[in-house]
Parts: structure tokens; sequence; C-alpha cells
């Protein structure tokens, strides 16, 4: 198993911390990962992605080229990211604040209104966590209790009271994918 991601959007979307949560839920569960971000010349409001990569062998390069999926968050993001996933791969889309729809019938694509999902949640700021969870629904490249406990680490005791905002966002995109 290697899953190759591309995540991207605006600065301020949670980009990089999305990427860095699979990553670390990836070394919870003893996987090989990388994480390699990106970002624009500013950062809140400046284009952001990383690319991140989960596998049970070792990873050669951080760089992806050929996605096996690809969430992207904003318009610019999938006009750029959409023709790196490979066939069959998944695109997750944004439908919140994206209003394009995917070009290619090759893939399998999943329209997610993580910002609505978010604000029913009581917080905006959770929209990546519902696009995580659609991802991790997907593909079960790790377990979404893993992330939970990376979510515990990077945030800490000061933050702990936002595991279960963040818990329910990873559930909510899950069951969108679902139906």
């Amino acid at each position: 198993m290697q899953e190759r991601i591309i995540m991207a959007g605006f600065g301020g979307q949670g980009v990089m911390s999305m990427g860095q949560l699979l990553t670390y839920a990836g070394m919870i569960e003893n996987k090989n990962v990388s994480w390699l971000p990106s970002y624009g010349p500013e950062m809140r409001g400046g284009t952001a992605n990383c690319n991140v990569m989960v596998s049970d062998t070792p990873v050669g390069s951080p760089i992806v080229t050929e996605a096996t999926a690809a969430i992207v968050m904003n318009r610019p993001s999938l006009d750029k990211f959409e023709k790196d996933v490979v066939k069959d791969g998944n695109l997750l889309i944004n439908s919140s604040l994206i209003d394009k729809k995917a070009e290619r019938d090759d893939i399998n694509v999943y329209y997610i209104p993580a910002n609505e999902i978010a604000v029913e949640l009581g917080n905006a700021k959770v929209a990546n966590m519902v696009m995580l969870g659609a991802y991790l629904e997907l593909t079960k490249v790790v377990k979404s209790e893993s992330v939970l406990e990376a979510l515990k680490k990077v945030f800490g005791e000061s933050k702990k009271h936002l595991i279960p905002l963040n818990e329910k966002a990873l559930q909510r995109g899950a069951e969108e994918v679902r139906k």
C-alpha cells in the first residue's frame, strides 16, 4: 500500500495541518511517511499545498507527481492539481467553495460541502478535518483514532477541549462519502 496525496487550498484553510496530522497518524501506526509543504509568497490567503505519502514500504521521494488522491479546498487548487491524480484515483472537492465540476471521468470524484458542515458543527475552522474524514473513509490509509491521537500531540493540553469537535468533523466527512 502506498498513498500519494496532494492537499491544496488557500493559506489559513488548514491544508498543512491536515497533511501533518495524516503523517503523524501514519507514524503512530508504524508506517513509512513523508510530508512536503509548499507555500505561495503570502501566508494567509496565498496558495498552500503539501505532498503526503503513507506507505508500507520505504518512501523514495517526498514529491508527489502521480497522486492517488487530491484534496482540494479551493478553485485554483482544483484547476492546478486535478490533472495529477492517477486513473481511478480519488479527487475530493470542497464544494462549499468550488462551484466547478471535475473535468475528468477516469477518476473518482467526491463533492464535500466541508465549510457548510464545519459551520453546522459550530466552527468554520474544522472544514479541513471534514475533508480529512472523507478521505480516511475512502482509503482507510490510517485509522481516525490515530489522527485523533496525533491531534493530542500536536494541540497539547491547552487545546485538548477541541478534540471532540475535530472528532465530529472527521465523522461527518466520513458520513458524507458514504451517502
